[in-house]
């Protein structure tokens, strides 16, 4: 039996990275079988040019060895176990190609790509959608790189593109403030604002009022979510698809 999609959109943010090793076919697998109305993977290209799902430029942080992500080729870098770091029965487990990941998405879900370079990933990132079999509206690109998304919406305007934004405080204000916010959607050609959890909520309904989408990360508290809903958010990002799906 098909879930319906709720509203706002349940995006497992790594795949269901609270219960499996984020960025890997296993934690986008059990997202799906968690409910989730979408996937969130972190993207980065290879030496020969393949995109592959890993969240930093270096792999220290998932397996046992460091290799620099730019300077490694696809075969260096699916010899490596990111699997075991988490529990020894993700021991094996490996970084999926992008292509791998479009894979495993059921229709009528989506998948939020999220590009952790700059826009020279961009040409090979159309190829594999082009690839993919997927619908347009199933793929969504987020970046914080406003040139990311600026590139990729002169190319693939039919694809949905959200700005990633986190806050930090400068002079006792938030910064970026809400009016450099609307200036980068605009320039950008985005389609909303992917922001931390903890925007303002006049910074949200500024930004809902000029007709764009608000979407948030990483909500894994369902009291938060709750507040972000009746804030007429479209979607929220979580390492605990099930918890919300079952609360929400």
């Amino acid at each position: 039996m098909t879930m319906q999609a709720s509203e706002p959109l349940i995006v497992a943010h790594r795949g269901a990275s609270f219960d499996a090793p984020e960025n890997t076919l296993p934690a986008f697998e059990l997202a799906w079988e968690q409910g989730a109305d979408a996937i969130e993977g972190d993207f980065l290209l290879s030496q020969d040019g393949h995109i592959v799902c890993v969240h930093d430029k270096k792999t220290k942080k998932v397996a046992d060895q460091n290799l620099d992500v730019a300077y490694s080729t696809l075969k260096e870098l699916q010899a490596l176990d990111v699997g075991s770091w988490k529990h020894e029965k993700f021991r094996g487990t490996t970084i999926p190609t992008l292509s791998q990941v479009f894979a495993t998405v059921p229709k009528g879900k989506k998948i939020y790509v999220e590009v952790k370079c700059g826009s020279e990933i961009v040409p090979a990132l159309i190829q594999e959608i082009q690839r993919s079999g997927l619908e347009d509206d199933q793929i969504v690109l987020i970046s914080f790189d406003a040139s990311v998304i600026q590139e990729f919406k002169k190319k693939k305007p039919v694809h949905k593109a959200y700005w990633l934004c986190h806050f930090r405080k400068k002079k006792g204000e938030l910064s970026p403030g809400i009016k450099t916010i609307l200036e980068t959607l605009k320039n950008t050609g985005a389609d909303g604002l992917d922001s931390h959890y903890s925007i303002p909520e006049e910074f949200s309904r500024a930004v809902l009022n000029a007709g764009y989408e608000w979407h948030a990360w990483t909500v894994n508290d369902v009291s938060m979510a709750k507040k972000l809903k009746k804030r007429g958010i479209h979607s929220i990002t979580t390492d605990h698809p099930q918890l919300l799906r079952r609360n929400f």
